[in-house]
C-alpha cells in the first residue's frame, strides 16, 4: 500500500548563537498517522514544531507540507493545520462558544458553515453544558478540552498536539485520548507530544525519539522495542542480598543490568527463553528468601531510557 508523505523535513539546522538546537534533523510523517514525537526537555521538539509552523527561521534545510515548501506566508498550507499547544491559549473575556467561534472564524467566513462547525466541535469535546461559561470558571480538564476545540474546529488536515493532557484528571485524559483517535479516524494526521509514555504507546501508530536536535530512532512501538537490548525485566522482593550474590547474578546468562534498592532486585535481560527460571533457580540454590516476583516485557520507557540515556522528564 503506497503511503503519502504529509510532512518531509530534510537536514534541518537551527542555531541559537553557539547552541545547535536542530542538528540536521530528518523526519518523514505519513498521511493518516498519529505520530508520536518524544524527547527529553531541550531535545529540540519545540524548536522543530515552531520551524514546521514557519514561526521560526532556520539556518539550513527544507520543510515540505502537503507536497509544498513551507514559508511564513504559506497561508494555503496553514489553513489546513490545527495547533493545540501545551499552554492554553483562549480569551478569558469570551465564553466557551465565543472562543471556539472566534478561532473557527480565522479560517471559515461563512456564518452558517461556521455555526455548524462550532456545534460539532462542542459536541466532539463534550462541552455542551458549558458553552456560556467563561474559561476561568472551567476545571483544568474542561479548559484543555476547550483548547482542543479551538484548535480542531475548522477540521484541519494536520493537527499538532503538544502535551494536551498535562495536569488533567483521568476522566478528561481518557476523553481527550478517545477524541484524538476519533479525529484520526475522521481523516486528520496528528503529531503528538507527551511526557506520558503510556499515552504514546496507546494511541501512536509510529514514534520518533529525538535528542540533541537529531532523530535517534523511528518506528512503531514494537519496532522500537526490538532495537534495544532489554527483552525482559524481572523484579523480585529479595531480603538482604549481599554484593557477592549481586555479582553472581550479573554473571548469569543474558543478564546485562542489575540493581538492588530497598530490598527490591531488578534484573534486565536480553531476549531469551527461561530467564525467570534461571533467576529463581539461583535464589533457591543460594537459599535466598524472596517474595513477590514480576516479569515485564520492555516498555516504551525502557526504549527511551536505553536510546537516550535519560528519563523523559529530565
Amino acid at each position: 500500500m503506497q503511503t503519502t508523505n504529509i510532512i518531509q523535513i530534510e537536514n534541518l539546522v537551527k542555531r541559537y548563537q553557539n547552541l545547535v538546537a536542530l542538528d540536521h534533523l530528518n523526519l518523514t510523517i505519513h498521511e493518516g498517522e498519529i505520530f508520536g514525537l518524544l524527547g527529553p526537555n531541550g531535545s529540540g521538539k519545540t524548536t522543530a514544531i515552531n520551524c514546521l509552523l514557519a514561526l521560526l527561521k532556520y539556518d539550513k534545510g527544507t520543510i515540505t507540507i502537503f507536497g509544498k515548501n513551507m514559508h511564513p506566508n504559506s497561508y494555503d498550507i496553514k489553513k489546513q493545520i490545527g495547533v493545540v499547544m501545551q499552554n492554553v491559549a483562549v480569551f478569558e473575556q469570551m465564553s466557551v462558544w465565543e472562543n471556539i467561534d472566534y478561532f473557527c472564524g480565522l479560517y471559515v467566513k461563512d456564518k452558517t458553515r461556521r455555526k455548524q462547525l462550532v456545534e460539532e466541535a462542542v459536541r466532539f469535546t463534550g462541552l455542551e453544558d458549558f458553552t456560556k461559561m467563561r474559561p476561568k470558571k472551567l476545571s483544568g480538564g474542561l479548559l484543555r478540552r476547550l483548547n482542543i476545540a479551538c484548535g480542531i474546529v475548522h477540521k484541519p488536515r494536520l493537527i499538532i498536539m503538544d502535551e494536551p493532557t498535562v495536569a488533567v484528571d483521568p476522566q478528561s485524559r481518557n476523553k481527550i485520548l478517545e477524541g484524538i483517535v476519533e479525529l484520526n479516524r475522521q481523516g486528520s494526521t496528528i503529531i503528538y507530544t507527551s511526557h506520558y509514555m503510556e499515552e504514546v504507546e496507546q494511541i501512536c501508530t509510529r514514534i520518533a525519539i529525538i535528542d540533541h536536535g537529531r532523530v535517534l530512532a523511528t518506528g512503531t512501538t514494537e519496532e522500537l522495542k526490538q532495537m534495544i537490548k532489554t527483552g525482559e525485566t524481572i523484579t523480585i522482593e529479595a531480603l538482604a542480598l549481599e554484593e557477592t550474590a549481586l555479582a553472581e547474578i550479573r554473571e548469569l546468562p543474558h543478564v546485562f543490568d542489575v540493581s538492588y534498592e530497598d530490598q527490591i532486585l531488578k534484573v534486565k535481560l536480553g531476549t531469551a527463553r527461561h530467564n525467570l527460571v534461571r533467576i529463581l533457580n539461583y535464589l533457591q540454590e543460594k537459599d535466598i528468601s524472596f517474595g513477590r516476583v514480576f516479569s515485564e516485557l520492555p516498555t516504551l520507557n525502557d526504549v527511551f531510557l536505553e536510546i537516550t540515556g535519560k528519563e523523559l522528564r529530565d
